[in-house]
């Protein structure tokens, strides 16, 4: 059967949008290459044109100047043709990432609510507020436990203040009293000036005929040992 009606052959897969938009930069490149060689030679020609008298030879180097201007121009239009394919290609591009986007997007917001949609129905508003309500009276009960327990028991509530303030006078003194009496002692203070002259006030050394009397009383001298 199959040398009868052949094989089927298998179907290529169709173009792309990026692989068309190379084959046609790829087309582009090869149109800007030949439009680059006409300008180098229609410089050539201007050149020629300038340096050749007018007449027969002038009018030559013109002709072949308008036909490859012609040729210019042709190759030009195939650019500007290539040029806006690649555009509308770019423009379809950008659409269809665009519209791809879209549909991720709302592939992630389908699924965001559809799990929002089983956590909210595991809680119910009415459970939150009596646990709000509970929390608050327990942070009441708190408070009061230890307001209560702060409360001092040794101090009655029927003081005077003006007699609180004479204590607190007499407590001061007290400190005063203490503070002069933990002062250094006079025997350790520094004595003045005015204080030490009469102990200095020593009687004179004696001199003349009371030293030689002094000497006759004095006791004789001690032998020395000899060895």
């Amino acid at each position: 059967m199959r040398r009868v009606f052949g094989a089927k052959k298998n179907k290529e897969p169709l173009p792309t949008i990026q692989d068309a938009t190379d084959r046609i930069n790829k087309r582009g490149e090869s149109v800007d290459e030949k439009i680059k060689k006409l300008d180098a030679e229609l410089a050539r020609y201007k050149e020629q044109i300038k340096r050749t008298r007018p007449g027969p030879a002038q009018e030559a180097v013109k002709a072949r100047a308008m036909r490859v201007l012609k040729q210019k121009r042709m190759y030009e239009g195939q650019r500007d043709m290539m040029y806006n394919q690649t555009f509308n290609l770019d423009q379809v591009s950008f659409a269809t990432e665009g519209l791809k986007d879209a549909q991720q997007t709302m592939s992630a917001l389908k699924s965001a609510n559809k799990e929002l949609k089983g956590i909210t129905k595991k809680m119910n508003i009415s459970d939150i507020d009596s646990m709000q309500d509970e929390m608050m009276d327990m942070m009441d009960i708190s408070s009061e436990i230890q307001e209560s327990l702060g409360r001092s028991y040794s101090v009655p509530d029927d003081i005077d203040e003006d007699e609180l303030m004479g204590e607190l006078d007499a407590l001061e003194a007290d400190m005063g009293a203490e503070t002069e009496s933990d002062a250094m002692p006079s025997y350790l203070q520094p004595e003045k000036e005015h204080d030490l002259q009469p102990e200095l006030d020593l009687p004179a050394a004696p001199s003349g005929h009371a030293a030689a009397a002094e000497d006759e009383l004095a006791l004789p001298p001690v032998p020395r040992a000899f060895g």
